[in-house]
């Protein structure tokens, strides 16, 4: 399998990525040595779910109001 320098790669990273995409792998390398290979994600791809931290949270009643001493420093 030929290495592909890193420039090459930089310029064709989307042709490259729809190669992975079909099964090939593409070594990529610096000065003809072989650094990285590209190939196909085969992870889980489990959706992210929201909400783990409710109810641990707590904001204190006075949290949108700023002290006039802080408010000072932003008025003209």
């Amino acid at each position: 399998m030929p290495v592909i320098n890193t420039h090459a790669a930089k310029t064709h990273l989307s042709q490259l990525l729809d190669d992975v995409r079909s099964g090939k792998e593409v070594i990529i390398g610096k000065f003809g040595v072989p650094i990285a290979k590209l190939v196909p994600f085969t992870g889980p791809h489990a959706k992210r779910k929201g909400g783990q931290l409710k109810g641990k949270i707590v904001l204190s009643k006075d949290f949108d109001v700023l002290p006039r001493s802080f408010l000072k420093h932003f008025s003209r």
